[in-house]
């Protein structure tokens, strides 16, 4: 059984080629990705089978998603959930993400603290995305502002 197979069987998902393909796509990007980069890696996958398969995902909490401000929406796999054998019911993978100004990527900071915060009572938190964003190394050594 392959990593992707593996992933997808544990979160519930039958693995067809099609999913296979897709997820190890958005796996070997190793950072949140856009549909529009999924397609462009997957050119031969049909735009609707992408659209369907990423909702899949997300309805079995394989996947997450993030809004960075680039008016693209991004996915990534929840590293909290796969290798720990548990049924997931939420998208609780916690960590900062880091959005490029200049080339436009979006990064995971998986290491980096994310403070808790007190809400008033009686509002109930279903998920946080905690976005900076700046210039990323690469785009800092150009210059680019």
């Amino acid at each position: 059984m392959t990593k992707e197979e593996h992933i997808l069987t544990e979160h519930g998902v039958k693995p067809t080629a099609n999913r296979i393909l897709i997820l190890k796509a958005i796996l070997q990007e190793e950072r949140p990705v856009s549909m529009t980069e999924i397609e462009t890696v997957l050119g031969t996958v049909d735009k609707s089978i992408i659209s369907r398969t990423l909702s899949l995902f997300r309805e079995h909490h394989l996947l997450h998603d993030i809004e960075d401000g680039s008016e693209s929406v991004r996915y990534e796999v929840c590293h909290g959930h796969h290798g720990e054998g548990l049924e997931c019911d939420s998208d609780n993978d916690l960590h900062v993400h880091f959005h490029c100004e200049g080339c436009g990527k979006t990064f995971c900071f998986e290491n980096t603290h994310i403070p808790l915060v007190d809400y008033p009572e009686g509002f109930h938190v279903n998920s946080i995305n905690y976005m900076a964003k700046g210039l990323c190394p690469e785009c800092s050594a150009k210059g680019q502002k």
